[in-house]
């Protein structure tokens, strides 16, 4: 079955753009024809000094969409500084073909180029593509469809996918394996090829991350992705049919050190709390997706092992002075304010001040439910046994305290940073 076969009826997909508002810093020649409209998917063709290959591309990419996609579309060519014929070209196709539009950038820089022309376009989703189009065209359509339908947010090709079908030489193959391995050391992400050249993002998410994002260049794509992952969002990932163009421009050695760079810079930020994830989260009401249950749980126990030394310790000490209940109530308090401190730094991963507030005022009522629950226990135990030994006072202690922790974990995972619905269908606007 071919891609067309999945639109019954056929949607045209003639795509003749009205005018878009000029990319700030850029300058924007439309296509000829009349407008259609806002289209459903803006494809980006970033270029620098490509005259040789962009005329071919563009015109095997605009027959393509025309015949086969089953959605309105527009191609922008991104022209960042480009010192060779790459304009001229570009603004020809322009003329040409209807649906193909330009921006032209005075400096460098694919993620500059990406985020100016993202940053302006009226596209619902927002998507790019290599000029060498390595990636097998018919993968498009599988990429944007999950973002338009409201199943995720984020999209992107993956060459390291177990059914993807790559060609490239062997050295291409482990700077790509190692560094995507070295994200996954260092950063915790879970998808799996950062650098692949072919995304897409809905333009909403897309407003709200592309202000954070300080890179320029190709560590572009990798601190959107992360980014997109420590905020909730969903990262739907497409196996690929690749094919490496050997008269590939980038330079390894000096890409690599800036991706090195980035990664120690884009680590810094998140542990100091510059990036405010949290407050991310709670405006796409997404739970933390910076890792799995099971580490979350693990780093969760630890934190209540922790607590429960400590609050064990302030118990013993204060009952020395208080009765049974007000010496729980007393180091309950102090160790529950402890605790929601630490899961909110290390199991959840929130950094900054964003949400601060709440989060403890979630983390008090916890406590309530807590203190609730050890004092009922201990009244329980002094019901039944008016002189209890400290250690049979400690045994109850600790198994309260073991289900009151349990029921922490399930609370702030669900409630505190409570995951959202399934974000609103984006409709195509013909």
């Amino acid at each position: 079955m071919s891609i067309a076969d999945l639109a019954d009826p056929p949607v045209p997909a003639a795509a003749d753009p009205s005018p878009a508002a000029p990319a700030p810093g850029g300058t924007v020649v439309e296509s000829g024809g009349g407008g259609a409209g806002v289209p459903a998917v803006d494809v980006v063709v970033p270029v620098y000094n490509e005259e040789a290959d962009l005329g071919p591309s563009v015109r095997r990419l605009h027959a393509y969409l025309s015949t086969t996609f089953p959605f309105t579309w527009r191609i922008t060519v991104a022209d960042n500084a480009s010192t060779d014929a790459t304009p001229a070209v570009a603004m020809s196709l322009a003329e040409e073909l209807p649906g193909v539009r330009v921006v032209r950038l005075e400096e460098k820089g694919r993620g500059r180029a990406l985020r100016t022309v993202w940053s302006a376009s009226d596209a619902t989703v927002l998507a790019y593509m290599d000029v060498d189009l390595s990636t097998d065209l018919d993968a498009l359509l599988p990429l944007v469809a999950p973002l338009l339908s409201g199943h995720s947010d984020v999209a992107i090709g993956s060459r390291l996918a177990p059914s993807a079908r790559v060609v490239r030489g062997p050295k291409r193959e482990v700077i790509s394996r190692a560094y995507n391995t070295l994200l996954r050391v260092a950063l915790r992400v879970r998808f799996s090829d950062a650098q692949c050249g072919f995304k897409a993002v809905r333009a909403d998410r897309a407003r709200a991350l592309l202000p954070l994002v300080r890179d320029t260049g190709w560590f572009f794509d990798t601190e959107l992705l992360v980014l997109a992952e420590r905020a909730g969002l969903r990262i739907h990932e497409v196996p690929v049919d690749w094919v490496d163009d050997p008269d590939s421009r980038v330079d390894i050695v000096s890409t690599a050190l800036a991706d090195l760079r980035g990664v120690a810079r884009l680590a810094r930020d998140l542990a100091t709390g510059r990036l405010p994830v949290g407050r991310l989260r709670a405006e796409f009401r997404r739970p933390p997706a910076g890792d799995s249950f099971a580490g979350q749980a693990l780093r969760f126990a630890v934190v209540g092992i922790a607590s429960t030394v400590a609050y064990l310790a302030l118990y013993v000490l204060l009952r020395s002075v208080l009765p049974a209940v007000p010496a729980n109530a007393l180091a309950l308090l102090i160790t529950a304010l402890a605790n929601t401190a630490a899961n909110r730094r290390f199991t959840f991963e929130v950094a900054g001040r964003d949400g601060a507030v709440r989060h403890h005022l979630h983390g008090l009522a916890l406590f309530a439910a807590g203190l609730a629950l050890s004092s009922g226990a201990l009244t329980a135990l002094h019901l039944a046994d008016p002189t209890p030994s400290s250690a049979l006072e400690i045994g109850v202690l600790v198994a309260a305290n073991a289900v009151t922790t349990a029921l922490r974990f399930v609370a702030m995972r669900w409630w505190v940073f409570a995951p959202a619905g399934r974000p609103a269908p984006l409709e195509d606007p013909r």
